[in-house]
């Protein structure tokens, strides 16, 4: 048996919003591994709260830019310990110059853009004199790129959510923003279902399964309803299929259809602080 610590469990809860007990219990059974207790959660009809942990920072900034020909677009999150830091101006302004530098030379990696040079100087080294002269942990926590047809960004509130969406075509450009926009509120997990990675899909499947089960169904009922509850998880978390926020009687694919039947969504990329 697993020997579980207080801030393990009081770690799990703040991920899921489940009870103490129950957070103890999944992390006892799965043998502390976070993932397979929230799967546990899950399957025993727990309301786990949707938060993704590898999506998100603490504080920070996120910018977004794109390239004049809006072919291509970058976000990058530049994150620290406290709200005070994350607004201050020359904060906010290397962050702003860090994304500048990772459109202007098409950067690959998080580990390629501290190696680039901003104004003379190497980011890393620009980080280092950061956290001497402000004394927080700063880093660059995410960046994301997307070469498209045409691209569009949009960033909501003081810099904490940022999204890229690339189209397979030019379109109006108040239609592409409010796909950006769906993305930023209802936080998608993919543009459509073939685009749903298959384990992932395998695995809402046995969760679905398994709360079936547990809600007293016989077990040849279980699989035809599992497949309607993983139906709803694709209408919920893919894009397309989502009700468009602007119009809930519209898919956001209907919408998009109505805009341009030729377009396409061929990607997007969201980042977002807590």
């Amino acid at each position: 048996m697993a020997t579980v610590t207080a801030a393990e469990v009081n770690e799990l809860r703040t991920r899921t919003g489940a009870g103490m007990m129950d957070c103890r219990k999944a992390l006892i059974e799965s043998d502390g591994d976070f993932e397979k207790a929230i799967d546990y959660l899950r399957k025993k009809g727990q309301k786990v709260a949707a938060k993704r942990s590898d999506r998100e920072t603490k504080e920070g900034v996120v910018i977004t830019l794109v390239s004049d020909d809006k072919k291509k677009g970058v976000i990058i999150c530049l994150s620290c310990e406290t709200d005070f830091v994350a607004r201050n101006d020359e904060f906010t302004g290397f962050a702003k110059s860090v994304a500048q530098a990772a459109l202007d030379h098409s950067i690959a990696s998080i580990e390629a853009l501290n190696n680039e040079k901003v104004n003379g100087e190497i980011v890393s080294n620009k980080i280092n004199d950061l956290i001497g002269k402000i004394g927080e942990k700063i880093t660059i926590s995410r960046y994301e790129k997307i070469d498209a047809g045409y691209t569009v960004s949009y960033t909501h509130g003081d810099y904490r959510i940022g999204v890229l969406v690339g189209f397979s075509k030019p379109l109006d450009e108040a239609a592409a923003k409010d796909v950006a926009m769906q993305i930023a509120a209802m936080n998608p997990i993919a543009v459509d279902e073939s685009s749903v990675p298959a384990d992932m899909i395998a695995r809402e499947k046995e969760i679905a399964v398994e709360q079936v089960k547990g809600e007293g169904k016989p077990a040849e009922m279980a699989e035809k309803i599992a497949i309607g509850k993983v139906n709803k998880f694709f209408k919920e978390q893919t894009l397309l299929a989502q009700p468009f926020v602007k119009d809930n009687k519209l898919s956001v694919a209907a919408y998009l259809k109505s805009v341009d039947p030729d377009v396409k969504v061929t990607g997007f990329k969201r980042v977002a602080l807590v």
